[in-house]
């Protein structure tokens, strides 16, 4: 499982100009399923993502994970980080899940994610979406689960 998670003052997923999910301050989580990927896959990416100390603490230093600071989750799916782009210009994404195994594990990520944190909010798998954000820093983690 491929993640990138972006910290933010707020963020928010539009499709055809409706809001589906906001969040103030947060994790913005682009998630990309692997075929490969299974249950506990996605256990291991939602814990890894609500542990993850990238939060300042009282001295400014990154020591607080998102449930620490009672942060929100925003989590959309986005197959394109499984991109290969090592030979010619054109990516290939025969490295993300197919579209219905994929479909299944971002639903299993949110579930997961509900389960352990209180505001987790969402995009549209497979929609066309406009992800607006503020990105808080900037701080840009990429965070892979084999």
């Amino acid at each position: 499982m491929i993640g990138l998670v972006q910290r933010v003052q707020q963020a928010q997923v539009v499709v055809a100009g409706q809001v589906l999910g906001s969040i103030g301050h947060g994790l913005l989580v682009f998630v990309c399923a692997e075929p490969a990927d299974e249950q506990p896959q996605v256990q291991r990416f939602v814990a890894k993502l609500l542990k993850l100390r990238i939060f300042g603490d009282e001295q400014g230093r990154m020591n607080c994970s998102v449930q620490d600071v009672a942060g929100g989750l925003l989590i959309v799916s986005q197959f394109t980080l499984a991109a290969d782009t090592r030979s010619g210009n054109r990516p290939g994404f025969s490295g993300a899940a197919p579209p219905d195994q994929g479909r299944l594990l971002y639903q299993a990520v949110l579930a997961e994610a509900r389960l352990h944190h209180p505001v987790v909010e969402q995009g549209q798998f497979g929609a066309h979406m406009q992800v607006q954000l503020i990105n808080d820093g900037p701080v840009t983690i990429p965070l892979h689960i084999a």
